[in-house]
This record gives structure tokens, sequence and C-alpha cells, in this order.
């Protein structure tokens, strides 16, 4: 049995704190909720923390020699023990200021709540409304709620969302296989092969790869009637602002788009079912935002730039956990997310930055039944 927690933050923000913020708690097969209300104080200092945070993690993988899924230059050098130990003491006063916030006196009843409501033996979706960035960089794993409940893991939804009206998005609905459209978008400097292979192991799976496509093409792709359930890339990404960009070929012009140039695309997709767009790519949360305007259930991105090795292994260990194992879509993101640690002697702060972006009011996407 699973359990649903709404963290919703209204419209605050850190530098002047989260003066509304409810707590619904869903469990499985009960038509009811309960309900709590608490606050957030102003934090700027976690503002400050987390871009120290950040800046440090871009030097210290500039620095690095690993082959990178970005566009970041990568610039020969080494990880000095200085600058690792910096960036070491920056994840602990985080992870130790995150924890302060979360337990201040304006919120300590909802996470007592939280403690005496829910089944740490279950699994535990959390979700956290809030159109604020910088909510959705932050680590909220690292916050002790999680250690203490080993099946419980993050997830983030915007303030407005909608449910879905299309016959493909009903739980009535089921394809006897999977489909995936994998999009192979400019690669260089990445090695994409692992990735490609998996998706061909994959026997309860119709995987259709396209290679280096021009607009028109994708456009053409995910109006497919049919229509598809998984939307997966692989290639250069990065956010703009509010919005993301990801790099669909290796053209010198007309090779990137914004999903706002797709939209109309898009939303027929999502209409014949798509219900997971993964971006195995960088700096993916703005993709992210403007993917879940148009209402799709779940996306799964990077919050920063990552390295190729690191965008490979989680791909790798979430699908032989979501596909293989057919564990539910936040646990297998759990694991994937925790077996990413083992690489942080030379990618630091790596296992903080997988993220899964969902629709509230639309069905969570499982393998087949």
């Amino acid at each position: 049995m699973s359990q649903s927690v709404i963290i919703n933050l209204g419209h605050g923000d850190f530098s002047k704190g989260f003066p509304i913020v409810t707590v619904q708690i869903w469990k499985e097969n009960t038509p009811f909720r309960e309900q709590f209300t608490g606050s957030l104080p102003a934090a700027p200092h976690i503002v400050n923390l987390y871009r120290d945070w950040q800046q440090l993690y871009h030097s210290l993988c500039s620095h690095s020699q690993l082959l990178w899924g970005c566009r970041l230059a990568a610039k020969k050098g080494s990880l000095t023990n200085i600058s690792v130990d910096n960036f070491d003491d920056l994840c602990e006063k985080l992870k130790l200021n995150i924890n302060a916030w979360l337990t201040a006196a304006e919120f300590i009843t909802i996470d007592r709540q939280l403690r005496t409501r829910l089944d740490p033996r279950k699994e535990v979706r959390v979700i956290i409304e809030s159109n604020d960035k910088l909510v959705r960089q932050l680590p909220w794993h690292c916050y002790n709620f999680f250690k203490d409940y080993p099946y419980a893991e993050i997830g983030f939804a915007r303030l407005e969302y909608q449910s879905l009206t299309s016959l493909k998005n009903t739980p009535e609905f089921r394809r006897n296989k999977i489909r995936i459209l994998a999009i192979l978008g400019d690669r260089d400097g990445i090695d994409s092969q692992k990735e490609i292979q998996m998706l061909k192991q994959l026997k309860d799976a119709d995987v259709v790869f396209v290679e280096n496509p021009l607009r028109h093409q994708l456009d053409e792709l995910l109006w497919d009637s049919v229509g598809w359930d998984i939307l997966f890339f692989v290639g250069h990404s990065e956010t703009e602002g509010e919005t993301g960009r990801f790099y669909i070929n290796e053209n010198e012009t007309n090779n990137s788009l914004t999903p706002e140039k797709l939209e109309e695309a898009l939303k027929a997709a999502i209409d014949n079912g798509l219900q997971l767009a993964i971006f195995n790519s960088c700096d993916g949360l703005g993709l992210a935002n403007a993917l879940e305007k148009l209402h799709i259930p779940t996306v799964i991105v990077m919050r920063e730039p990552v390295p190729n090795i690191v965008a490979e292994e989680f791909f790798l260990h979430f699908m032989e956990a979501f596909a293989l194992r057919r564990l539910s879509l936040y646990l297998s993101l759990q694991q994937a997310r925790r077996k990413l640690q083992r690489l942080e002697d030379n990618c630091p702060g790596v296992s903080w930055l997988p993220a899964i972006c969902v629709n509230p009011a639309a069905e969570l996407p499982s393998w087949l039944k």
C-alpha cells in the first residue's frame, strides 16, 4: 500500500518565507484525506548556501577530465583535496540548514503529524507544490524525515495543474507493449550506446529510435495517432529562464528546440497517452517546467549539468528497477539516485541531481501490469 503526501508551499519564497503551507495525506484504497497547515520562515541563507554549492559544483565539474553530457567546455585539470573538502563542507552546511528550516517552530507541527500519520514500512510519495525555481533545486531528500522513512521519495509539481481527459490517459487504456520514442540528439562528447542497448533489450517495449531529427520529423512523430507511453531524449540540453532547450541534431543551424516550439505536437502526444518524459541530459528543470504547463503526467530530469557516466548510470539503474523489476516510479527513481553515490569520488554531489516532476491530477505511470 502506498501513501501520498502533498506539501503546498503557496506563493511564498525564501526571501519572505512561505506563510501558508498546506499538507494533505492520502492513503491507498481510501477516498478520505487528512489536512494540516503551517508555515515556513524566510531563509535567504539557504539561497546563498545553494548558490555557493552550485558554483563550486560547476567549478569541480569543469575541471574534471570526464566526458560531459552538457555544453560546458571541459577544461583539463584535477580535483584538489582543498576544493573537494570545501565542497563536502558546503554539502553538510546545506543539509544542516535545510533540516533546521524544516524543523522551525512554524513547521514542526507538520513534521510531527507526518511522522504520526505515515507508516515507515510502506512507500510514501511526497510531492512539493511550488512555482519557485529554487524549491526544485534543493536536495529535499536530505531532510531527516527521509532517513526515517526509507521508502519515501520526493517529487515536484507546479501550483496549477489539470486532469487529462483523453481515454488513452485512463486506467482502462492499456497497451500490450510500452511504446517508447527515443530521440538521439546532439551527442558530441556523449557515449549513449549503453542506453540504446538497454532500450533494445526490453522485450515488452516497442522502441522507435530517431537520430539527429529535423524539427518537422520530430513534430510528425509526436503526432503519431497510435501514441507513445514514454519519450526518451539523450543529448545536450540546458535551462533558459523559465523554459529549456534541447539539441536535437548536430547541424550548424536549426539544431535545437524549446518545448514551446513543439507545443501542439506535444499536446497531441499527451492526449494520445504520453505518460513519461525522460531527459537524460543536463540542466533539465526548464524543460520540466515547460512540459508541466502542458499537464504531462511525469518528467524526469537532472537539476544541473552532469558527466556522461552519471547520466548513463542513472538511466540504466532506473530502467532496471522500473522496467525489469517493476518497482513503482518513485522507488525506481530513488534506487537509481542512491546508486549514483558510488560515483562521487570523481563526480562530487551527483546523487543530489535527479528530479521527478509530476502532475498530481494524472495517474502515476507504471510499466505493464
